[in-house]
């Protein structure tokens, strides 16, 4: 008799029909997804490149966007200096519609090299170029779903609310930020739950 085990080392592909199953039947009763970006090709329009060198910094990178192994990914690559008050590069996206609006958090499918990284979430409260709400999460050099709900999120400042109102979110970042590092990041999908 074969076991759900053996037959997962042997098929490729019922091993990610599995862990795509097992990441649904996770999700609560009732959230639904809906895809944010699954970087496809021709989204590389709708993303923006942006480094802490609008403001003076020194941080460096590129944004690519990738066809490999069957994924389709963008890569975020480069450098975070925290010299002449910087320390950042991101990548970003506005959200359009209103699918979101009952979203109760992201889920991210990344890996990369073993680093703490951000998502930012601007809104239509989010006047100044530096506000911003985020939540941290760390990536394995092994593609990995992660789930932030927005009460993870916190303001850049007080004059924030206090927490993100999913039907007033008008940009999603993918951010290195903070400290000194060397970037490697891909992000495979970007969906709202």
């Amino acid at each position: 008799m074969r076991t759900i085990s053996s037959m997962l080392k042997r098929e490729p592909i019922l091993k990610k029909l599995f862990i795509i199953i097992v990441f649904f039947i996770s999700l609560p009763l009732g959230a639904k997804m809906m895809v944010f970006e699954d970087f496809t090709v021709g989204q590389e329009k709708d993303w923006e490149f942006i480094s802490d060198q609008v403001m003076g910094g020194v941080s460096d990178g590129k944004l690519e966007f990738i066809n490999m192994e069957g994924y389709s990914f963008a890569r975020m690559t480069g450098y975070v200096s925290l010299e002449n008050n910087g320390g950042f590069i991101q990548f970003r996206k506005e959200v359009n519609g209103t699918g979101h609006n009952d979203s109760k958090g992201l889920v991210v499918n990344v890996r990369g090299n073993n680093q703490k990284y951000f998502l930012h979430i601007r809104t239509t409260g989010t006047i100044l170029p530096w506000q911003y709400y985020q939540a941290p999460f760390e990536v394995t050099q092994d593609w990995k779903k992660i789930k932030i709900a927005y009460d993870i999120f916190e303001r850049s400042g007080i004059m924030l609310s206090k927490k993100v109102k999913p039907k007033k979110i008008t940009s999603i970042a993918i951010v290195a930020f903070g400290y000194e590092q060397e970037v490697l990041i891909d992000v495979n999908n970007i969906s709202f739950y």
